[in-house]
């Protein structure tokens, strides 16, 4: 194991250190100044969108743009704004923080780019419902089968088995330190409860999880604003320590100003998803007026994952003063931990409860995201099986292996699957920005944008849209 998590590790440093920072970074400024700073620029548009999203009314099985809003904030929110947060902050330092701010605002652009294509390339899928995504638009515009492929491969993969190995790992370590329970027996119990539901049993376990999760996050930011609250005065003192630490990190450090930033890079992505290529997956199935209406949605919740969810992660660890870089105590502990010397061991309950919701809820909703993609791929039942058969396994796997090579895997793989997406939103840039430019001119003119899909220079992989303007 050892010797895997230490090759994986080189990987990863090659990937992340001259690779995935270029991309992310250069492309999310590309961006932000081509789009005359749309993050920005939008974020009363943002908020008003969402407020229509709520009270639009639906036909038959739509989905609204605030529907399919909270579907990729679900997927968004969980252990990468908690045991992420606090994994970057003893790998990087408190500056970490500051670089996460930083890739969720550039990064924010590219979240509305990836989701305004997938609006722009989706298909329909039955009477008002669509489905899309980068596979759909790096196969039916830009004509690379092969490489939309290998991007359904990637996404399947790093969900559904990867990540999945991640939240089991973290479900096993949060509920050890809570409970003692041992995390071997805690593993057969959640591979056997994930086994039921993708086999297609069970539902109620799904079901009642997704009421729960909602309720659980909201009351991890009202603990977190009330830990905010109690130490108020100090505020000040830890938005120092972030932004000083983020250029001049502390000599604990290892690797200095790069490890600072690449882990800040690292749980950002992870956590807000921007250009991974996941969300525009969601984004496609909602039913909107113009692809930029979701485009913008989609770009405000990566500040709500990262500026408010990740933020408040933060300033509980960094409040405690329990946090050591390059210490023993780092994911969901560390979180469990600085809780508990705020309000007591109590705390250490309460998240060990709160992360098996969130971490399971995430289980379920990544082997679907796979499922998806490998649709994708084949229709073959036995793919499917044996699909569902490896999910369980990586799901046993990450229940019992080290935090370390966990993570590492799932840094490996997000960078692989990243960087075909941000392949293919690079070239396809140019549709998304007449259509924004189409958004803006509609909405100067004091029109609610509509969108007609012969302001392109180009109909091809355009599906969906003739369909928007049909009557029942």
């Amino acid at each position: 194991m050892e010797t895997l998590n230490a090759a994986i590790n080189q990987v990863n440093a090659i990937l992340w250190s001259y690779v995935l920072i270029v991309l992310l970074i250069g492309l999310g400024l590309y961006f932000t100044f081509r789009t005359g700073f749309v993050q920005i620029r939008f974020i009363g548009e943002m908020v008003r969108l969402l407020a229509e999203g709520i009270g639009t009314e639906r036909m038959g099985n739509q989905i609204s743009s605030f529907q399919a809003f909270c579907i990729s904030t679900a997927s968004r929110v969980g252990v990468g704004n908690i045991a992420g947060v606090a994994i970057a902050i003893v790998l990087g330092g408190p500056g970490a923080i500051f670089w996460m701010w930083m890739v969720a605002i550039v990064g924010s652009a590219t979240g509305f780019v990836e989701s305004t294509l997938a609006q722009i390339y989706k298909l329909p899928r039955g009477k008002w419902t669509f489905h899309g995504g980068p596979a759909y638009y790096i196969q039916n515009v830009l004509h690379m089968p092969n490489l939309a492929k290998l991007f359904s491969l990637l996404l399947m993969t790093t969900f559904a088995l990867v990540y999945n190995s991640l939240q089991a790992n973290t479900i096993t370590l949060s509920l050890n330190t809570a409970f003692g329970w041992d995390r071997m027996v805690v593993g057969v119990v959640v591979s056997v409860l994930i086994a039921l539901v993708i086999c297609g049993g069970a539902h109620f376990v799904a079901r009642v999880a997704e009421m729960l999760v909602p309720v659980m996050a909201g009351a991890y930011l009202l603990l977190a604003f009330i830990v905010i609250l109690l130490n108020f005065e100090k505020i000040p003192e830890v938005i120092y320590l972030i932004v000083s630490n983020a250029f001049a990190p502390q000599a604990a450090v290892a690797g200095g100003f790069g490890a600072c930033v690449m882990n800040g890079v690292k749980r950002g992505l992870f956590s807000n998803e921007a250009g991974e290529g996941s969300v525009p997956n969601a984004a496609a199935t909602a039913f909107v007026t113009h692809p930029v209406k979701q485009g913008l949605i989609q770009a405000f919740g990566v500040y709500v994952d990262t500026l408010l969810i990740c933020s408040a992660s933060a300033a509980l660890v960094l409040l405690s003063g329990a946090y050591e870089i390059g210490g023993q105590i780092t994911g969901i502990e560390l979180i469990q931990h600085s809780l508990s010397i705020e309000v007591g061991k109590w705390a250490i309950l309460f998240i060990g409860i709160m992360i098996m919701m969130f971490a399971f809820s995430s289980l379920v909703g990544n082997y679907y995201y796979g499922e998806i993609n490998l649709a994708f791929l084949t229709e073959s039942k036995i793919a499917l099986y044996v699909f569902r058969a490896a999910v369980v396994a990586m799901t046993m796997f990450g229940s019992i292996a080290s935090l370390p090579l966990v993570w590492n895997l799932a840094d490996l793989f997000m960078a692989f699957l990243a960087a075909t997406n941000l392949y293919a939103i690079a070239r396809l840039f140019p549709f998304a920005k007449i259509a924004l430019d189409d958004y803006e001119n509609q909405r100067g003119k004091g029109f609610d944008p509509d969108f007609d899909p012969h302001v392109l220079p180009s109909l091809d992989g355009v599906y969906a849209w003739g369909m928007e303007k049909e009557k029942e």
